[in-house]
């Protein structure tokens, strides 16, 4: 019988392309959860602990990170993050996460987070952040990630958007 090794990683890269990783596009990497924020996600006035969302956001831009990069990565950096409004307990909870910015092993993620009311429909965001991944092979050394494309008016569009709301976030916290 094979003993289970829980840190292994699944996550093959092929060695031939490793140097070279090619391209990916913003759209490779979009990734959408949801979630309902249950009692024991909330502190003592029915709301989102922080740590909750925080850990809901890391998982959100793990996933967009790993689509993009083809493997495993692992949470360089979070910028920041500022709760702009509230999450109430039984509220349907939605994170949207994206790259839109490539380095040489490190990619730039964006992580929105918005709540819904399911009883009257309102949404509203509750945070936005910056993440950086770095991409990791399977003896967790750095390794190359695509360059990222946007094809589409659309993803470009995405992309300066997510540039442009990073800087005004970063002269903010500075000024």
């Amino acid at each position: 019988m094979t003993e289970f090794d829980a840190t292994a990683d699944r996550t093959t890269v092929d060695p031939t392309t490793a140097g070279n990783a090619g391209t990916a596009t913003l759209a490779d990497s979009y990734t959408e959860m949801s979630e309902i924020l249950l009692p024991n996600g909330t502190n003592n006035l029915g709301q989102a602990l922080g740590g909750r969302v925080l850990h809901w956001m890391d998982v959100c831009g793990a996933i967009a990170s790993r689509r993009f990069s083809g493997g495993l990565t692992v949470t360089a950096a979070m910028e920041g993050v500022e709760f702009l409004a509230p999450i109430e307990q039984g509220d349907i909870v939605t994170l949207s996460g994206y790259v839109f910015e490539a380095g040489r092993t490190s990619v730039g993620v964006k992580v929105a987070v918005i709540a819904e009311r399911p009883a009257t429909g309102a949404v509203r965001e509750t945070t936005t952040s910056f993440f950086t991944f770095v991409a990791v092979d399977g003896a967790h050394d750095s390794r190359r990630v695509p360059e990222l494309v946007c094809p589409t008016d659309e993803q470009r569009d995405r992309r300066e958007h997510a540039l442009d709301q990073r800087r005004t976030h970063r002269e903010n916290r500075a000024g």
